[in-house]
């Protein structure tokens, strides 16, 4: 029979927790460059001790919240119980482009690019999300809209296309409600996913 966890047991998830967020936050604010274990201990509010029987080094913490920060992303992604439209499912794709999730996520994606150990860590949470996501554009768009025939060709290129666009982002923020490759990448899904075509 199972137990429930021992107060100690339940603070030091606890604070593992603040740990790993307060990370992600870091790397989404202050870049990663900038998140050092002490500014991480700081925004986390923990004792230097704490954060270090957590984590004994800054390498360790990060490939941590590698992991927590794709568990994020894909909470962020739930998958709809019904389909919208073809302009929903679009609008809806766009907005996993968007927000500290994503910032944080680009700069463990740069930072991997120099650091090997890093990389190996992004690659499986990486993968996992990207088939959270495509289950998420399976829902979002529908059976129907899945079935066409231009569907497999059109789903990478909108994502490779957002995700480039996102990118543009880091070094002019502005609304992404109103970017107008949103109404383009809406005419083509419908120019090539519309039961007609």
């Amino acid at each position: 029979m199972a137990t429930s966890p021992l107060p100690v047991q339940k603070r030091a998830w606890d604070t593992r927790e603040r740990i790993l967020a307060a990370a992600v936050t870091c790397l989404a604010e202050d870049g990663y460059a900038a998140t050092t274990t002490s500014r991480i201990q700081e925004r986390a509010g923990v004792s230097r001790g704490s954060l270090l029987h957590q984590f004994p080094s800054r390498d360790d913490l990060l490939i941590a919240a590698v992991q927590h920060l794709a568990i994020q992303r894909s909470g962020q992604v739930g998958v709809p119980e019904a389909a919208g439209t073809i302009d929903d499912a679009i609008e809806q794709i766009w907005l996993t482009f968007h927000g500290p999730l994503f910032k944080a996520a680009l700069q463990l994606w740069a930072a991997a690019q120099h650091n090997p150990q890093l990389a190996a860590a992004l690659r499986p949470p990486e993968h996992e999300l990207g088939r959270h996501i495509r289950e998420l554009i399976t829902g979002l768009f529908g059976p129907e809209v899945v079935a066409h025939p231009a569907f497999p060709d059109f789903a990478p290129v909108l994502l490779a296309s957002m995700r480039g666009v996102a990118l543009t982002y880091t070094f002019e923020p502005r609304d992404h409600r109103s970017d107008p490759n949103l109404a383009a990448w809406k005419r083509l899904a419908h120019r090539l996913l519309d039961p007609q075509n």
